[in-house]
């Protein structure tokens, strides 16, 4: 046994990794794989992988092309978009099965469920990942079995606004056929929200394992097992084997796992977290990953080691950074240049589909430097909870780190009226903080003459800086590029204002004309994120 933290996987959960799946794959040079929700944000489900549990990296993302997935431009809730990610290997396919959810009937709150496989043969390449095979299910959080006889089982959770429980069906995941009926297999032992629903053969059993209680402080993982994959399912007779409900831990709202092997036989489980404690008020990273190790001894039922803050485990493999792919290790810090000919890392996203031509890396006469053109849609949008084709003009990176120090130079002169552009912490559309530089307009009353003015009268060449100062709070300040000297502390913002939802901060820059006809592009450089520290307690 060796000394580990429960965080191995922190990094990779802030904002798109809720409902993260792993997998172990030793035809890939003994490679773990995980997957991710994205909800919103774009490009989406995250490919992270590692060869030892510690060290993750960004090497693809499945959904990478406003193409595959055009509809994503038009969810309508802040928490819609991409939901249950599981990765899942075959014969040197991986799989991706996961649903698009945004709510179609606004005026019955009733929701629409888009399932769908995304394959590749490569995932350390984005371009390698397919255009997606919809498939009919009525639910979300879809995961595929394979049967010893081949046929594919695909379980998923039955919207709770009907009947909650975990149905199944067959699939082919070529060609996106069901099978003419769905069967109720569990329902869980009565917490709320049965879902999250994955399928395991071990030792003449199939092992159905599902979350329950909603994603809150009752959230849990139980587990049922049967002869037959259709069930009928036996409830392990010391559920939830994995909660921390009803205890005083600093991570809270466990649930919604995984399990899989190492080289050494080993097993281990990754969930949902959050570091909230029992208040539940602060958790700006949103729901996390923590990875745990998990005993299954013949015959038995698995027992998974409750989540802390730090934790006994197996022996990790031993370090290893030579994981090829295109984006960077989840822990890593960013200085980003920029360089013409360049893309935009993968690891920057976008609040759903973005429009392409709002950003161009190093155009003519700003070498190393992305020019953002604004978006008529500001932060917040169409009373928070829509965009649609507009788009917003939202650059970001996600916060993976308790305490972090992020900067960016600007170069912005508004000259219409609303121009606006700047630095933010977002949540969400209802959710966020933000420091920028916008052209308002100034009546002096003695003569009546009307200019207009930038609100906190910035240059048009600016350094503006965020910190996450502590767990609560974040501090933005601002001054001249070429004087950094002159810095001054502009304001603070509370966390626990933007903990809200299923999903983690995002950090970055923005622009937009307010609903004007402003055009004015805004010009960023010197792109500094660095982690500070990580709470564990």
């Amino acid at each position: 046994m060796t000394r580990l933290t429960s965080l191995l996987l922190s990094a990779l959960a802030c904002l798109l990794p809720v409902h993260l799946h792993c997998i172990f794959v030793p035809e890939e040079d003994n490679t773990f794989f995980c997957a991710s929700s994205s909800f919103n944000a774009f490009p989406g489900i995250p490919i992270h992988a590692s060869k030892d549990l510690i060290n993750w990296r960004l090497v693809s993302n499945a959904l990478n092309r406003p193409e595959q997935l055009p509809t994503l431009a038009i969810t309508n809730k802040s928490t819609s978009g991409i939901w249950g990610s599981t990765v899942r290997y075959r014969e040197g396919t991986f799989y991706v099965l996961t649903t698009l959810v945004f709510d179609d009937q606004p005026e019955t709150n009733s929701s629409r469920w888009d399932n769908m496989i995304f394959t590749s043969r490569n995932p350390y390449s984005s371009a390698s990942w397919s255009q997606p095979v919809h498939f009919n299910f009525t639910g979300y959080d879809t995961s595929p079995f394979w049967d010893s006889d081949g046929t594919v089982h695909v379980a998923g959770s039955h919207p709770w606004e009907v009947t909650p429980g975990i149905t199944q069906t067959t699939l082919d995941l070529a060609t996106g056929e069901v099978g003419a009926s769905y069967q109720y297999i569990w329902n869980g032992t009565g917490g709320e929200a049965p879902e999250g629903p994955h399928i395991y053969w071990r030792d003449g059993y199939y092992y159905l394992m599902i979350a329950e209680g909603g994603t809150g402080l009752n959230h849990m993982e139980t587990i049922a097992r049967a002869r037959e994959v259709g069930g009928p399912y036996e409830s392990n007779p010391a559920n939830p084997i994995l909660t921390n409900a009803n205890t005083s831990e600093y991570f809270q709202t466990v649930g919604h796992a995984d399990l899989f092997q190492d080289a050494e036989g080993n097993w281990w489980g990754v969930a949902l977290s959050t570091r909230s404690g029992p208040d539940y008020t602060a958790f700006p990273m949103g729901r996390e990953t923590v990875l745990y190790p998990v005993t299954w001894e013949e015959g038995e039922w698995p027992v998974l080691q409750p989540v802390q803050g730090e934790m006994s485990g197996w022996h990790l493999p031993k370090t290893n950074f030579d994981v090829p792919g295109e984006g960077p290790f989840a822990d890593s810090p960013d200085y980003l240049t920029f360089s013409p000919g360049s893309l935009l890392p993968i690891h920057l996203v976008h609040w759903r589909l973005p429009i392409n031509t709002s950003y161009i890396i190093s155009p003519p006469g700003h070498p190393n430097t992305p020019r953002l053109l604004p978006s008529k849609l500001n932060l917040t949008a169409h009373d928070g909870n829509y965009a649609g084709l507009e788009g917003q003009t939202l650059l970001a990176r996600r916060q993976t780190d308790t305490l972090f120090a992020y900067s960016v130079s600007m170069d912005f002169a508004p000259s219409l009226e609303e121009e606006e552009a700047g630095v933010t912490v977002f949540l969400t559309q209802n959710h966020h903080l933000g420091l920028g530089m916008v052209l308002l307009p100034y009546t002096n009353t003695s003569t009546n003459i009307t200019a207009l003015t930038p609100c906190f009268r910035l240059r048009s060449v600016s350094y503006i800086a965020i910190k996450a100062s502590n767990l609560t709070h974040y501090s933005f300040a601002a001054g001249p590029a070429d004087a950094r000297s002159q810095m001054q502390m502009i304001g603070y913002g509370l966390a626990a204002d933007v903990s809200w939802g299923f999903t983690g901060t995002l950090i970055g820059i923005y622009t937009t004309s307010n609903g004007g006809e402003g055009t004015t592009p805004a010009y960023f450089s010197e792109w500094t994120y660095v982690g500070q520290g990580q709470y564990r307690n």
